[in-house]
């Protein structure tokens, strides 16, 4: 078995609020910041162990889909190393 390092970020598909990214943009205005837009997004880092890489993206993606995405309202991407 190898190790492997995953981060994964998840973001709103366009289309969907973000009153997180919203109320962000206002306090960096607020600030004084000439912010346009603001989109909140979360970040995960996973190690997990896999029989190779091929098999590590399977896994990663099954991860993705099966809990830490809502595949309705969230687009994501990940970047995978191995240790």
């Amino acid at each position: 078995m190898m190790k492997f390092k995953a981060f994964v970020y998840v973001t709103l598909k366009k289309g969907y609020s973000d009153p997180e990214g919203d109320t962000t943009a206002d306090a960096l205005k607020g600030l004084g910041y000439p912010v346009k837009t603001v989109r909140a997004s979360k970040a995960y880092e996973v190690v997990f162990e896999a029989e190779g890489k091929e098999k590590a993206e399977v896994l990663i993606d099954e991860m993705c889909r099966r809990l830490l995405t809502n595949p309705i309202k969230d687009d994501y991407r990940h970047e995978l190393s191995e240790l």
